[in-house]
């Protein structure tokens, strides 16, 4: 049998499925779209759940996909042993409603035996206890002795996700031979050592779970068929595992080649390097589909695989960012199958560089907290860390709790694990609380699911602002109706709109529907699956009815604004990418008729001097007048040609290409203007931070330009009103008004001294000696907190060595201050633990320095009695 590679047995799945009339379509992205009970997508089926319930219909009812998959599951034992992963692909060929049973079991027969070439004879497929279709056909049809058909239970072999479609399964193992297995007599199918592999899943979609155990039949069964690619590698090739089929194994090896260490030679080591091998294909995919590292979600997920990665590296002593350079090889070994990832590069390294640097700087910083809580550990003569602070450097500095474990370990100490489980739990618990209830689909239940789901519309919009259709549904917010009477909010679908539903950051169009007997005032255009365009909003006049033909208008005005705003963008990220370089991605946009707000991937805050260029830049374009093309193309022509693909998604085949002049182009499915001169103007009105390596610029175009610079002239002249100047003398006159201010400012403290030191009066008499040091303890009546600092510092240094402690009285508070000379301290004066026990009295709290405290009380009437109670609190701190 030849070995193929894992490159190759990818394209002979694909190529095999599509000589049985499957479709084959791209991967999805790893961001699940429209389903929110998934972070990460983490099987085949997951993104064709639409096409498997009906409320899809499907490209194809034949489908075939390798699927990039991510499970985190048992990310606790990756590295560990060399069956755990993060990343996987999964091969997969789906039925929705056509071939069943019988051609999927010989299709999977046929492929592994004829086009991979494995032995017959190694090979054991196993069915659900009581399907009897399945046995048959593997038994009579394929010839498969009886004997051996493995019969398994439901928790084998039936697929089951709560409710919703589900069914039996049907699984092939391989016998990979006597070295892999355990020895033990009687070991067979469904033992859990490694010689019997199972490599291929049928799942045969038949019943429907009510959730209460209750099944039903499908009107249309479904074949789900996954495969692991690298699974199916490691039998073709004959090696150990996941870490030794060819791709994965070169980077292993790379690993091994920066960190000087070799594989299998010590556990440890194996450990780190398995662990960094797998996760950095996680986050180089991950990163692919623009995923960012951040403290929630999926970007949590990306940020601990990176730091898990950075971590290990540290564990097998390498020094610097690496992270880039293994990036790299993921990169090679897999963009023949995902393209992405080689357009991607320079942004992949720059995201994983920046984690790492930032995870580098945590890790120096919460060793220095740990070394805190060690020395507190030590005072208390305790041993065990609190399962609180081992979580507090979890969750605030980001410090892996086996990094924690390890450290004290080395020092005799040990962590409460059942205290920092507890902390985890409670935290779960918030975010499972956080977490939306969805249905099957993962998406939130509405009145547009009972829509049929043959209706679609046709969008006219690109050349049309005003059109005449026909009603196809009509609803109320909770269900079909026939007809909208006036009052009545609602959503219109008709065969075809001119309005544009929200999509790709363009906001909906907004206008009327109009009819001889009603007019209905669209608020917002939605777009819905299987391209059903939603015109929500309210009945203003009249009714509508099912089946009418209506008038659709957009407002022109509205649209106008947005299509500037919406070409301007293109403009900005062309702008950004010329000043601040390559790796700028866009992470997201919104285009309305005002303004417009664009999202990037950068990773500091930009210049004055980069903001002025970038804004020279468009304006530049938009004077030069440049024509506004768009070219339908195929989706790979497209990328070809050099137009910009935006992050995660997912492209129809034939694609709108948007190009200004030379400077400008991106697939884009929104609306534009036909010459850039029609933006007029273009201004940034502010730039920020939004998340970790992703900076927002919001600006303005054509009247909304000028609009503001209306706004900021009535600003200046009523600035101007208020100093009684002209705006061109206003920045002088600041500065002299600066001047005064701080001019008066120090008359006034130096006033407010002299008051304090009057107010005081000639306090040295009250000096006293407790066991030889000297203490000035004192009440003043009208000092700030700022006075009384003053005030101390001076009594300090009449007094020389020893005490002050005052206590100043404003209105119903009390300030209070201490402070203790070296020599008083040595004594065992400690300014902060005096002022804690002095503020007790007037009922307030505070502490501080041994040398320097002070606190703040709400009982003014003890005053006094504070004061004077210092003596006796300064004994017993002194030796």
């Amino acid at each position: 049998m030849k070995k193929y590679g894992v490159n190759e047995l990818r394209q002979m799945f694909l190529d095999f499925m599509e000589s049985k009339g499957h479709l084959v379509m791209k991967s999805f992205s790893l961001v699940p779209q429209g389903d929110k009970s998934l972070l990460l997508i983490n099987a085949g089926m997951a993104p064709l759940k639409p096409y498997f319930t009906g409320a899809e219909i499907p490209p194809r009812t034949r489908v075939s996909t390798c699927q990039k998959c991510i499970r985190t599951g048992d990310i606790e034992n990756v590295g560990k042993t060399a069956r755990h992963g993060t990343f996987f692909e999964m091969l997969g060929n789906f039925s929705f409603g056509d071939y069943f049973k019988k051609e999927a079991i010989h299709w999977s027969w046929e492929f592994l035996t004829e086009v991979v070439g494995l032995d017959a004879n190694r090979l054991y497929p196993s069915v659900y206890l009581e399907d009897d279709e399945a046995f048959d056909i593997w038994n009579k049809e394929i010839g498969i002795p009886a004997d051996r058909i493995f019969r398994f239970g439901k928790e084998d072999n039936f697929w089951e996700h709560g409710a919703g479609p589900c069914g039996p399964c049907s699984e092939i193992y391989y016998d990979r031979g006597e070295k892999y297995g355990c020895g033990k007599p009687g070991c067979t199918v469904g033992c859990d050592c490694d010689r019997y592999m199972e490599v291929w899943n049928n799942v045969f979609t038949q019943f429907e779970n009510d959730g209460n155990g209750n099944y039903t039949t499908l009107k249309q069964k479904n074949i789900d068929t996954g495969m692991g690619l690298e699974r199916l590698a490691v039998v073709v090739q004959d090696v150990d595992s996941i870490f030794d089929v060819d791709t994965i194994c070169a980077l292993r090896n790379l690993v091994c080649e920066i960190s000087g260490k070799e594989y299998e030679k010590n556990y440890n080591d194996d450990v780190s390097i398995r662990l960094i091998t797998d996760h950095i294909r996680s986050a180089t995919f991950m990163i692919s589909d623009g995923i960012m590292p951040t403290n929630e979600g999926r970007g949590y997920v990306l940020r601990r695989l990176i730091r898990r990665a950075a971590r290990h590296g540290r564990l097998l002593g390498i020094e610097g960012p690496f992270l880039a350079k293994l990036s790299e090889e993921v990169i090679n070994g897999s963009k023949a199958g995902y393209p992405e990832l080689e357009e991607k590069k320079e942004f992949i390294f720059k995201v994983l560089t920046n984690e790492e640097n930032q995870f580098n700087k945590t890790i120096d910083q919460g060793l220095r907290i740990l070394g805190e809580m060690e020395d507190e550990m030590k005072v208390a003569g305790e041993k065990t860390l609190s399962g609180e602070n081992a979580f507090k450097l979890y969750d605030t500095y980001g410090f892996p709790m086996d990094l924690t474990k390890e450290i004290l370990e080395e020092k005799g100490y040990d962590i409460d694990e059942a205290g920092f489980q507890k902390c985890m739990e409670e935290q779960r618990n918030k975010a499972r609380s956080a977490r939306e209830v969805t249905n099957y689909m993962g998406a939130d239940a509405t009145v547009y699911d009972d829509i049929d789901v043959n209706v679609t519309t046709e969008f006219v919009g690109y050349d049309h602002l005003t059109f005449d259709s026909k009603v196809t549904v009509l609803t109320t917010e909770t269900e079909i109706v026939n007809s909208l009477m006036e009052g009545q909010k609602g959503t219109v679908f008709t065969e075809q709109t001119p309005f544009y539903a929200t999509m790709g950051g363009q906001v909906g169009d907004t206008g009327v529907i109009e009819t001889a007997n009603g007019k209905f005032v669209v608020e917002d255009t939605i777009k819905l699956r299987g391209g059903k365009f939603g015109h929500v909003g309210h009945m203003g006049s009249g009714m509508i009815s099912a089946g009418e033909t209506v008038s659709l208008k957009v407002d022109e005005a509205a649209r106008r604004d947005t299509e500037k705003n919406h070409s301007a963008t293109h403009l900005l990220q062309k702008a950004l990418k010329t000043v601040l370089g390559s790796h700028v991605e866009q992470k997201g946009s919104l285009v309305t008729p005002d303004r417009l707000r664009f999202d990037f991937a950068h990773f500091q805050a930009m210049t004055a001097d980069e903001i002025a260029q970038v804004e020279a830049l468009v304006n530049k374009e938009i004077q030069a007048g440049l024509e506004v093309r768009t070219d339908v193309m195929d989706v790979e022509e497209a990328k070809k040609s050099g137009a910009m693909a935006l992050f995660g998604e997912k492209y129809d085949q034939k694609v709108r290409v948007v190009s200004m002049g030379d400077f400008s182009k991106e697939l884009c499915g929104g609306t534009h203007v036909a010459n850039t001169s029609s933006i007029m103007l273009f201004k940034i009105v502010s730039e920020s931070g939004i998340a970790a390596g992703v900076r927002r610029i919001e600006a303005l175009t054509g009247n909304g330009v000028l609009e503001y610079y209306k706004k900021q002239e009535e600003l200046l002249h009523e600035a101007a009103k208020a100093l009684k100047a002209n705006p061109a003398e206003i920045v002088e006159k600041i500065g002299h008004l600066q001047g005064e201010v701080k001019a008066l400012s120090s008359e006034n403290e130096s006033l407010k001294s002299k008051l304090a030191q009057g107010a005081l009066g000639d306090v040295m008499d009250k000096v006293v000696e407790v066991k030889g040091v000297k203490l000035l303890a004192a009440k003043v009546d009208g000092v700030d907190m700022n006075g009384l600092r003053d005030l101390g510092d001076q009594l300090k240094g009449k007094l020389g060595e020893g005490v002050v402690l005052l206590a100043a009285v404003n209105g119903e508070k009390v300030n209070l201050l201490a402070m203790a000379t070296d020599v008083a301290q040595k004594a065992g004066a400690h300014a902060g633990n005096l002022i804690k026990a002095v503020a007790a009295i007037v009922g307030g709290g505070g502490g501080g320095r041994p040398n320097m405290a002070q606190a703040g009380g709400k009982n003014p009437a003890k005053a006094q009695e504070a004061v004077d109670a210092a003596a006796g609190i300064l004994e017993g701190q002194l030796k």
